[in-house]
């Protein structure tokens, strides 16, 4: 795989990156087997950047990925995970924000300084490492925390900022940045910080592109690199419009169903799966440098990953272009 470069840093990442979140039991409970397989599975096609986070799981995807990297090459691979959840023993439960059987750890939010190097210390701890590549502020902005978003930004920019920066002239963390689902926040944040990388889910795919009205520049502007999480917006770009498509966790509104209809009629004219040309769409996009997959299943990584590497029809690039 093409190794590329974050921002002005010293970090570089495969162009596919392993999303980490299914690992940790989203939606349904994951076996330590599997989670081997999976992972190994990506190992051996080549990706060396692997993304996390407290949230996934409460800890279990941290710890699971830290199992699997035992005792490899710490120099062979890139790991990031995300601050701003702060994890402390709790009750047993269930399930907690979609992850099943979670670990029996409550959670926080905290974007200070303290806050986020307390995060970032667990992190490493369950991780089995001592430096995190690219460490990201994980669901800062108003569609997490809503009216108390202004709470949240004034610890970030008061002192999580310089901790952050701290963090990277110790040695510490490689590189830094926002791990989100909105375009606004980050915004907001680059006209107060200067920030290495952004992992944006759900807002530069083929059928969300409002990336493009300011974010996209802004980044080229500063140097900061665009990794893509969410690419298939959580179900629509996979399964087509169907009945009970899911758009970001949620049920499809007529619009969008209608727009999957127009993307997918566009690629079948060329031969190509719909979730195909939004893999496409998302790995040549001249912004981005990674993309992440997340499975727990090794056919679907095996499936998408033969898909970014099949070959693509002459004037296939048509189908990108807006819907209007």
């Amino acid at each position: 795989m093409n190794r590329r470069r974050i921002g002005n840093t010293g970090v570089h990442v495969t162009d596919v990156a392993f999303g980490c979140s299914a690992i940790g039991n989203l939606y349904k409970l994951v076996s330590e087997q599997d989670v081997s397989q999976v992972l190994q599975l990506a190992w051996d096609r080549g990706i060396r950047y692997f993304d996390t986070a407290p949230h996934y799981g409460r800890g279990r995807s941290e710890l699971r990925l830290g199992r699997f990297l035992k005792g490899r090459d710490r120099q062979s691979y890139v790991v990031s995970t995300k601050v701003g959840r702060l994890l402390s023993p709790g009750e047993t439960l269930d399930q907690a924000d979609g992850f099943i059987a979670p670990l029996p750890m409550a959670v926080r939010y905290d974007y200070s300084g303290d806050g986020i190097e307390a995060a970032f210390e667990q992190s490493c701890a369950r991780l089995g490492t001592s430096y995190i590549d690219i460490l990201y502020v994980h669901d800062i902005g108003r569609l997490t925390h809503g009216a108390r978003h202004g709470v949240q930004m004034a610890d970030l920019l008061g002192t999580g900022i310089d901790r952050l920066q701290w963090l990277k002239q110790a040695g510490r963390i490689g590189a830094f940045g926002l791990g989100v689902n909105e375009n606004e926040v980050c915004l907001e944040v680059m006209a107060a910080a200067e920030l290495d990388v952004i992992l944006l889910a759900g807002r530069l795919t083929l059928i969300d592109r409002s990336a493009e009205e300011a974010l996209v520049a802004r980044c080229r502007k500063s140097n900061t690199s665009l990794v893509l999480g969410g690419i298939f917006n959580s179900g629509i770009l996979a399964t087509g419009p169907v009945p009970d498509a899911v758009f970001d966790y949620k049920p499809a509104t007529p619009h969008m169903l209608e727009k999957a209809r127009l993307l997918q009629s566009r690629a079948e004219s060329f031969g190509v799966p719909l979730a195909t040309a939004a893999l496409r769409y998302a790995m040549t996009h001249p912004a981005v440098i990674s993309v992440l997959l997340g499975t727990a299943q090794t056919r679907s990584l095996i499936r998408n990953l033969d898909a970014i590497y099949a070959p693509w029809p002459e004037g296939g690039d048509a189908i990108f272009d807006p819907l209007g």
